[in-house]
Parts: structure tokens; sequence; C-alpha cells
């Protein structure tokens, strides 16, 4: 096998010319190489304090960026976890944590504060890091770097394989990583999801230096960085798939307490809520409001339940048909901003005519910038210039609605003009 870890900085672009990203690096020119083995071997997973102290020096010690990657049990585990962390840094290696075994790493997250991190997703992982103590104050996001820089695949296996021309092992992905003990293909897989993302990391950085992007890239990232825990989502139970069916207020009131409940057993009982129940399940019993634990026993998704949990899920509709009218939900979720755009035609058809003229701008403004609309301005935040726009319909004044909703100064500079032409035009239709 051709030696990977000695080449892999080397092929990183630079693309030449105005090349487009998926057209550079070893990709175009050679058959892509198998990453089959970490370059130092799987190292051991830490699971206790002293060889996470130990480890802890070693990173502190090390230099340069730090690669950080983490495993959740998404499908399998309640909540989102981390069950393995890795990390690598030049000088110290890499390293696989048990975080179960060791749930607080305040203390190595402080020794690697200052250094940059890097991650691939970062919004993915952020939340279960911020959990056991590992918060960044830089990071450079490579997934958000593809993105930003054109390339049509950004999953880490596709931005490796483009940008650096090797393969990595895609097999283990979505498995249940709460497992213990860990299978060795897991965690050499694990291991190697981290072995090239500083190399990743340097090649993106080129090309998007390259684009004219990197201040955009710098200024994303540390909007990631600082931005503060999300807030719990509310009425989380609406979002049960299959609520378009629902329509009366009592069933909603059925669904409310279906989703709690399953919510409580599946906490409690530590595993995924749709392994306690399924939203198919809990949808149909809204449907039919069953008066009894034998005719719920008769619906889809209850025919295998045994008895006792019959009756827990009967019990919930219960709670629900009783309710007075004023305790059940309303339809729809009251939500702030403008309402939804198909209704913007008959409720306002100036702001829909602004609408339609800044959906087309930011279409063309991002292929000529070669990166998806929802990086250069997020659509939300389109919706609400164009809903409530400024008095003053100026560049300053527009550039400052835009701030106001959270886009960056590139963003500002990039899509002013734009909304400035189409809330110019739906003027003129008013």
């Amino acid at each position: 096998m051709t030696d990977a870890h000695e080449t892999a900085a080397d092929l990183a672009p630079p693309t030449p010319g105005g090349a487009p990203p998926e057209e550079a690096g070893p990709a175009a020119d050679r058959a892509p190489i198998p990453l089959l083995e970490p370059r130092e071997g799987i190292p051991p997973v830490i699971a206790d304090a002293e060889a996470l102290a130990e480890m802890t020096a070693a990173f502190a010690a090390g230099t340069g960026p730090v690669a950080v990657d983490a495993e959740r049990a998404s499908g399998y585990r309640y909540g989102q976890r981390a069950y393995l962390v890795q990390l690598r840094r030049e000088g110290a290696g890499s390293a696989l944590i048990d975080p179960v075994a060791c749930p607080d790493l305040s203390a190595l997250g402080a020794a690697v504060g200052d250094a940059e991190w890097v991650l691939h997703a970062a919004t993915q992982d952020l939340p279960c890091l911020r959990e056991i103590g590992m918060v960044p104050t830089r990071l450079f996001d490579t997934e958000l770097a593809g993105r930003l820089a054109g390339f049509p695949r950004v999953g880490l296996g596709a931005m490796v394989e483009n940008v650096l021309g090797f393969v990595l092992e895609k097999g283990h992905s979505a498995v249940d990583w709460s497992t213990r003990p860990l299978p060795e293909p897991w965690l050499r897989y694990a291991a190697l999801d981290v072995e090239l993302l500083v190399d990743l990391r340097d090649a993106l950085e080129k090309e998007l230096d390259r684009q004219g992007k990197l201040e955009w890239a710098h200024q994303e990232f540390a909007a990631i960085a600082a931005a503060p825990p999300a807030e719990p989502r509310k009425d989380p139970w609406r979002r049960t798939s299959g609520m378009h069916k629902v329509r009366r207020r009592r069933q909603l009131g059925v669904v409310r307490e279906l989703w709690q409940t399953r919510d409580r057993v599946a906490r409690r009982r530590d595993v995924s809520p749709g392994k306690v129940l399924g939203d198919a399940a809990i949808v149909e019993a809204a449907l039919a409001l069953p008066a009894d634990a034998q005719a719920l026993g008769t619906l889809q998704g209850f025919g295998r339940v045994n008895r006792r949990q019959l009756e827990q899920w009967q019990a919930a509709v219960d709670r629900a048909r009783s309710l007075p009218e004023s305790a059940l939900p309303l339809p729809g979720q009251q939500v702030a901003g403008p309402p939804p755009p198909r209704a913007w035609a008959d409720k306002d058809p100036a702001a829909a005519a602004r609408l339609a003229a800044a959906r087309t701008g930011v279409s063309e403004l991002a292929e000529r910038l070669g990166m998806p609309q929802e990086n250069v301005i997020t659509p939300d935040t389109v919706r609400r210039v164009c809903w409530e726009p400024p008095r003053a319909l100026d560049a300053e004044s527009v550039g400052a609605a835009l701030a106001s909703h959270g886009a960056r100064p590139w963003q500002v500079e990039q899509v002013t003009p734009v909304l400035v032409t189409a809330l110019q035009a739906g003027a003129d239709v008013s």
C-alpha cells in the first residue's frame, strides 16, 4: 500500500487557475487510495482518570490544530450524548475516549482550549461535546468549508476522497456506539475519522483563499463557536411524523399525551423513543380515539404490545379524552415571524412580489459565488426582511436589517444589493 500518511499533506490542491473545486486534487488524475489503518495503529480506548490525565498532558504539549469527532447512538439511545470521542494532534497522535467511563472532559477541553478545533459538521457534534465539558473557542468546520468552496458532495468520505485522494471506510457510521466493549473494526473506523481532518482543513483553507472566501469562512466559524446552546424546542410533540393528518383539538391532545408518555418511558429506559412506540402508532391512536385498551390493541402499531403496556398507552388516551376544551392544544404551532410564503399572495401581494424577486436574486448570486443558496443567506432571513422591510430601501437600511437577523458581514456585503433591488420591485407593485 502506498504510504498515505507521508503524502497526505502534499495531495491537497492548489486548484489550477479558475478550475472548480470538484476538478481539484488527486481525484482528478489518479485512483483514490484506500485508507485502511491509522498511522500509529488503533489507540487504546481511554476509560479511566489516570489514562485521561496522561492523554490530556500529551495533547496540551502538542502543536497545531486539534482534530475532534464524536460518535452518538442516534436511533438506539435516548438523547444525543457522546459515546466515543476521537481526537488527533501533531505531537500527540490520536486518542479515543470513552465518555461514559470519563464523563467530565473539561480538563482536556481547557488543555486544548486555545487551539483551533477541526470538526466536520461541527453543529452536529458541539452539543454532545458541550455536555462533557469540551467547548472550543476557535474552530474550522471542514463540511461548511466544502460548502463555501462549492464542492458538490461535502460528507467527510467524499471530501477526503475528492480533496486528498483517499477512501475512508463508510460501514460503521450508524451503528450502536453505546455498545461495550466497542468492536475493533468500529474503533478503527473512528480513529480514521480524525486521521486526515487537519490535512483536509489545510487543503480547504488554500482553496478558500484561492477563491477569495477565506475571510467569509472565518466569520462563519466564529459565529458557530460563539453561538449559545440551543433553546429547547417548544411543543416538540408537534413534530410527530404524520401530524398533517391530525386536525381536531381532541386528537391533538391525544398526540401530545402519547408523545409525552413515550418520552418519559424512553428517558427512563435510555432508549430511542421510536423503539418505545412509533410515530405512526401515535397518529393512528389519535385519529381513532379508542375507548379502551382492547380497541387500542387493534390499531396499527399496538398489535404486539402486551396488556400492561396497552393500559399505559390507553391511560394517556383517556387523559386527553377527559381534558376540558380549554386545555386542549390549538391547531397549528404559533410561530414568530412571517406567515408561510404560500399565504403571502393573498395576505400581502407586495410582500409576495418582494419575496419572488429576492429568491431569484439570491439564486443568481449563489450561482455566481459557487455555493448553496442557504449558505449565501438563510431563507428565513430573506423571508423576514421581505415581509417587514425597513422604511428606507437603501443599502444602509437593508444591510442593517440583514445584520439584525444574524447575517454575517460578508453576507451583508454580498446580499444587500440583491435585496435592495428586490424590495424596490415590491414597492413598485404596491
